[in-house]
């Protein structure tokens, strides 16, 4: 019942190139998510450092201002790392978030970014 010239290559070039499409899909799903994650942490790390440096200008104590920069960080999608405040006012933060999607079998991506805020060095 085959035609002639009908052996089923056709059907084998489809299924690669498919396999090749979700390939590339998933990889574009993987970079993308990563990006992301890079953008929250920066973002989440510049709001805290002006958050913190805000709150260390209005009076508040180290700890006290750190605990606001964190609790932004949160709000943000981004889990404090660190928060270092110098003797000439400025707090230096680091935000920590992860990526949403990873590639099979892979563990998601960690992104960190640091930011500082307060007085000209």
């Amino acid at each position: 019942m085959n035609r002639r010239g009908e052996d089923g290559t056709v059907t084998v070039v489809v299924v690669a190139v498919m396999g090749l499409a979700l390939t590339l899909l998933l990889g574009g799903l993987a970079l993308a998510s990563a990006v992301i994650a890079t953008h929250r942490a920066r973002a989440a790390a510049d709001l805290a450092a002006l958050a913190a440096a805000q709150a260390l200008q209005a009076g508040a104590a180290p700890r006290e201002a750190c605990a606001v920069g964190a609790s932004i960080m949160g709000r943000n999608g981004a889990r404090a790392q660190r928060c270092l405040v110098a003797a000439d006012g400025s707090v230096t933060v680091s935000a920590t978030t992860t990526a949403g999607f990873a590639l099979p079998g892979m563990p998601p991506g960690i992104t960190t970014a640091t930011a500082r805020a307060g007085p000209s060095p």
